[in-house]
């Protein structure tokens, strides 16, 4: 038994505590659940180990849920017995400080956690572990992790109604000490219904109608949480220079992709700074000296402007402000010059989540089967279409420097839409490809 602030009691068995016992786990200690939300909301450090551990209880809970209700068909026994362990290994390919790194582009990373949950996977003891499971099930639990394979149950653990989502938004909001994560998880649970799916006759996990209000309010917590902690200018500040480390690092060759798939927060901190130290190069040097020491001291980068979503409205930005690519680094370059700033010491912030408020389950109302997704329901729910604005007024676009400056919203919006402005920046990513 494992005592937790969030569900007090969290029973394990002993195949869940053999995993939890193997190093590639218990690495899950010292990886902050929230990143940099710390930083920001000092109450912040829980951990992603916490945080499956919950993940793991709310799968058990959940197959019990249904047994209790309609009873598992006996085809999808066999299925139900694996869904806790993913829920369990959901989290276990993680970077140091959870999803900033997955926000740079392909090249400068290996892969998303979910890619890169094979290499710990692969590892002798955790192979151990789940080798009462029997022959098969370490690669069956991998597919579920990643959101495939033909587990009619995998939706718990990967999709619309999964079960990360109900753990985070209670944990994170009870960490960061606001009221906005509270989800009805107990209604949500009893609500669940397993459905064969009117295209395909295939099992399913979905909702029962009565349920879809709770539904409703894990989607306005979600967007709260991003508004207030997750998308935080302060929060976004923290990563974004972490990224720019990151980033420079592995362009001076201070570390390769494959490098940054294993260390915990603080041995990557660690780390770079001591290759840093040790670099002949002039970015190095700016990791070492500047850098670092600024985000350990919480000497985090100024907004120099916000441009929030209504001043977005008939704008056309472009699609590259999103990530983290040489076009988009060529023009912060040339706004920190303007700016009278040195070389990587302005960036643009415009988080993209584009799966945050995916719809694609099915609901049981009236002994009837349908299928919700991005149009909605008609005449029982048209959360696609809510969640569509609820997304687009989460996002802020924001300009950070490295030291204090301050332009106006039209100022950085006539740079995005300037093609003479953006034209070297354009020029200098397409001879890099």
């Amino acid at each position: 038994m494992v005592r937790d602030p969030i569900w007090n009691t969290i029973r394990m068995d002993p195949v869940a505590v053999a995993i939890m016992d193997t190093p590639a786990f218990q690495r899950l200690r010292y990886i902050r659940q929230l990143g940099f939300a710390h930083l920001v909301y000092p109450g912040a450090t829980h951990t992603r180990f916490d945080h499956a551990l919950g993940v793991y209880h709310l799968a058990v809970r959940a197959i019990q849920a249904l047994q209790e209700g309609q009873g598992l068909p006996d085809q999808l026994r066999r299925y139900a017995r694996l869904i806790p362990y993913a829920a369990l290994l959901h989290d276990i390919g993680h970077y140091a400080f959870s999803h900033a790194l997955e926000e740079l582009e392909p090249g400068r990373i290996a892969g998303d956690h979910e890619e890169m949950s094979a290499r710990f996977f692969a590892s002798a003891p955790l192979a151990e572990s789940l080798r009462p499971l029997g022959d098969g099930s370490a690669a069956e639990i991998h597919r579920v992790i990643k959101g495939k394979g033909d587990n009619p149950l995998r939706g718990l653990v990967s999709g619309s109604l999964d079960l990360d989502k109900m753990e985070y938004l209670r944990r994170d909001a009870h960490f960061c000490g606001v009221p906005y994560g509270e989800v009805d998880v107990e209604r949500l649970l009893q609500g669940l219904v397993l459905v064969r799916d009117p295209a395909t006759d295939r099992w399913e996990v979905g909702l029962r109608s009565k349920a879809v209000s709770t539904l409703e309010s894990l989607l306005f917590s979600k967007y709260q949480m991003f508004r207030t902690v997750y998308w935080h200018h302060g929060v976004r500040a923290a990563t974004g220079l972490y990224k720019r480390i990151v980033e420079t690092a592995v362009e001076a060759g201070l570390v390769t992709p494959l490098e940054l798939v294993g260390p915990t927060d603080e041995e990557l901190l660690y780390e770079l700074g001591r290759r840093a130290a040790r670099s002949r190069d002039p970015r190095a040097a700016r990791i070492a000296r500047r850098w670092l020491p600024a985000l350990r001291e919480r000497r985090l980068p100024k907004r120099a402007t916000d441009v929030a979503a209504w001043q977005l409205e008939g704008k056309v930005l472009p699609e590259w402000v999103s990530g983290d690519t040489s076009a988009k680094r060529q023009l912060e370059d040339r706004i920190a010059a303007e700016l009278g700033l040195a070389p990587g010491e302005a960036m643009l912030d415009f988080p993209v989540k584009e799966r945050m408020f995916q719809m694609n389950l099915l609901l049981e109302a009236d002994g009837q089967v349908v299928r919700l997704d991005e149009e909605g329901v008609a005449g029982l729910l048209d959360l696609p279409r809510v969640a569509r604005e609820l997304y687009r007024t989460a996002r802020v676009l924001r300009l950070y420097t490295f030291e204090r400056r301050r332009v106006e919203p039209e100022w950085l919006l006539d740079r995005l839409s300037d093609s003479t402005f953006q034209g070297k920046a354009f020029a200098h990513d397409m001879d890099t490809r």
